[in-house]
């Protein structure tokens, strides 16, 4: 009897081994190892926005054990950063590390998954993108352009701009040149600001010569690094316009299609702990930073509750127009309100 066992527990350890020997085989043989060139939006140096493009990187070598190299490649190294959109979408580049807000002049409600003026803290845009509908809105709009996207990191409030003169009322504003981004550069428009979206790396040069009088650009810890305040020096909040700030890892479709479901999901891991990193580091370093700046001259204002008041009223100004004119943006609004105004009710309750 005990020789019976003995051996038909042999028996079923030689199969296990069998059935595991062709699963690792077959493992192996779907998981070729795959390079994916990565043109980045932001400079590898620079805090969150360039660094959270690199940590990735990282984490996907890592995670995929060396099958799915992400290669970073800094700004213009591959493709001019606003370019990224049409080479990704033709398969010339691979991949990029990008907002989704960027591409408003491709698809104006991409802008919806990047940052929404008067819109919510991370924690209630990520809900809606995940649990109400948001992502399978986003992927359908990159698919038409042949890119699958990743939501990949979420950052904390912006500041909302850097002024060489105080603004004490919206007036102030008529006729300034601004860098300004998305959603918001629409509303700054109604405000008589002319705006241009400028990549991070070609503000600074900007606002030196005087192309621009203003810029925005993001959180205090990023601004520092981007030496803002050596020329202008009023800065202003809070980002009205950017509560929160989403970033995405765009895919050539057809470079998604040769990953495996293994490799696929490596790289939706990697990007949800991006998220996480993001969101963490985001708020523990603006202290410091905002001390820093104060040290260098800086003059922090606080918009008037008058100012916001105009603002948001630009601001729906805008939605109507945009609504009324893109198919896409008012379907994606639409989910978006819905969502906000289910979540509102545990918001009131929840929080402090």
């Amino acid at each position: 009897m005990k020789h019976a066992i003995l051996k038909s527990l042999a028996v079923g350890a030689v199969a296990g081994a069998v059935a595991l020997g062709v699963g690792a085989t077959a493992v192996s043989a779907e998981d070729k190892k795959v390079r994916l060139n990565m043109g980045s939006a932001y400079p590898g140096k620079l805090v969150q926005l360039g660094s959270l493009g690199k940590s990735l990187s990282k984490k996907v070598q890592l995670i995929s054990g060396g099958s799915v190299q992400l290669k970073f490649f800094e700004p213009k190294a591959l493709v001019p950063p606003l370019e990224m959109f049409d080479a990704i979408s033709s398969g010339s580049l691979d991949a990029g590390w990008s907002t989704p807000g960027y591409w408003f002049g491709k698809e104006p409600a991409l802008a919806i998954f990047s940052a929404v003026p008067f819109g919510p803290r991370a924690g209630e845009y990520l809900a809606w993108y995940y649990y109400g509908g948001g992502k399978k809105l986003m992927k359908d709009i990159y698919a038409k352009h042949n890119i699958h996207s990743i939501m990949c990191g979420v950052i904390a409030p912006e500041a909302s701009g850097w002024f060489r003169k105080e603004i004490k009322s919206v007036e102030d504003l008529k006729g300034l040149k601004m860098r300004f981004f998305g959603l918001g550069a629409k509303v700054m428009e109604k405000m008589g600001v002319s705006t241009q979206l400028i990549a991070g790396g070609d503000i600074y040069p900007a606002l030196e010569r005087g192309s621009i009088d203003a810029t925005e650009f993001s959180m205090p810890a990023i601004d520092l690094n981007l030496g803002f305040y050596q020329i202008a020096k009023h800065y202003y909040f809070p980002g009205w316009h950017q509560q929160s700030t989403l970033f995405d890892l765009m895919i050539s479709d057809k470079k998604w299609k040769e990953l495996s479901k293994t490799q696929k999901a490596q790289l939706e891991v990697a990007c949800g702990d991006n998220i996480r990193e993001g969101l963490a580091e985001g708020e523990a370093i603006q202290g410091k930073a905002l001390a820093e700046l104060k040290k260098k001259g800086v003059t922090i204002h606080r918009w008037s509750p008058e100012v916001l008041a105009e603002l948001e009223k630009a601001w729906k100004e805008v939605v109507g127009e945009l609504s009324a004119s893109n198919a896409d943006f008012k379907k994606v609004w639409a989910s978006f309100i819905k969502f906000r105004g289910e979540y509102d009710v545990w918001k009131e309750l929840g929080y402090l």
